[in-house]
């Protein structure tokens, strides 16, 4: 097998000098995960609602970056919160398969980072579609630019088909040696790890998807939450030329050791200092907004609850509302033909009615 240096190979001196600008985007990360913990603490109502926009954002954002697009909006969103049963479209089905990648990485049930991982999320990605995820490429594949009059420019060539579980293997096992080292700031070590996966290119179709929301997960892991409260795809797709021109520039020389990683590290540490401006903004502006309790309540019902859901549901969604409140508000959304009630007593339960 032949000899290849990658990002994580001698990290003492790939990191010896960090760049102003990406001292100062991890200045603000650090600062606003302080912030993170202390919302997560004291407004947990108020990061379920960021959170349901976060995870609407994502889903169609990073499947929207590789063509995978649903034009009618309400549809997408009813498969995204899982209330659409008939998949009409490939599209459709790859969407409701990165909702499920996304939903089982932010269960936070899947520690450590493995190759089984890596899988299972390609394997997620694919479900509801005919084609098999799961399986690393039977081929070598080539990363490509294709111009409008057909012609064809390679981007980079990945790992070849027969080195593929290697690689990966090597990679995990050298990112979560140097995060349990702790010498080197996690956020850089998340992006190189997204950076070699994606130079690695381990799987015919879904990389970027799969690399996409890994990052998500491996922030989290290390207490950089913020892509549950604040899509950090739909940033990516808010400057889409700068992450495949950053990517670009990292991998020129990846092969033979001579790649400068630096391009995409400042593409991705600024992208999460973003993310917690964002959230400060986005937490600011909700808490000046929020309303009443019930149109808390009302806002709950009808775009984050489950299909069926209980009184208890919603009272866990939402400390400090009244069981009064959220009785009067259930009736009147009856009443409008919104949801419907099963049952009676404590035990009734409630269905939102398609509309």
């Amino acid at each position: 097998m032949e000899e290849v240096i990658r990002s994580f190979d001698d990290l003492d001196s790939l990191l010896v000098a960090v760049p102003s600008n990406v001292v100062t985007a991890l200045r603000v990360v650090d600062m606003g995960a302080g912030s993170e913990l202390l919302y997560a603490h004291q407004l947990p109502a108020l990061l379920t609602e960021l959170s349901h926009r976060a995870r609407v954002e994502s889903v169609t954002a990073s499947s929207r970056i590789e063509g995978v697009v649903v034009p009618d909006a309400r549809r997408a969103r009813r498969i995204i919160d899982g209330r659409q049963v008939s998949l009409r479209t490939r599209d459709e089905q790859q969407l409701a398969g990165y909702r499920a990648a996304l939903d089982y990485l932010l269960t936070e049930q899947w520690h450590p980072v493995n190759l089984g991982l890596v899988l299972h999320l390609h394997r997620l990605l694919w479900s509801e579609t005919t084609t098999l995820g799961g399986r690393l490429k039977a081929h070598d594949n080539l990363v490509v630019d294709r111009s409008p009059d057909g012609s064809v420019q390679v981007r980079f060539r990945p790992v070849p088909a027969g080195e593929t579980e290697f690689f990966v293997g090597e990679l995990v096992d050298r990112y979560r040696h140097a995060v349990a080292a702790g010498r080197h700031h996690p956020v850089l070590l998340a992006g190189l790890f997204v950076l070699d996966l994606l130079v690695i290119h381990p799987f015919e179709d879904g990389n970027g998807r799969v690399a996409r929301a890994l990052a998500v997960g491996l922030l989290s892991e290390s207490g950089y939450g913020v892509g549950r409260w604040v899509s950090l795809e739909q940033l990516i797709a808010e400057r889409a030329d700068d992450y495949y021109a950053s990517l670009l520039e990292s991998t020129r020389g990846w092969h033979d050791g001579g790649a400068d990683v630096w391009p995409w590290l400042e593409y991705f540490t600024a992208i999460l200092a973003a993310a917690y401006e964002r959230f400060t903004e986005r937490v600011s502006r909700t808490r000046s907004t929020v309303g009443t309790k019930q149109a808390r309540v009302r806002r709950y019902v009808l775009d984050q609850a489950p299909a069926f859901f209980t009184l208890a549901d919603i009272r866990q969604a939402l400390p400090g509302v009244s069981d009064q409140t959220i009785r009067l508000v259930l009736g009147t959304l009856r009443t409008e033909g919104a949801v419907e009630s099963l049952g009676t007593g404590r035990s009734a339960g409630w269905r939102r009615l398609p509309g």
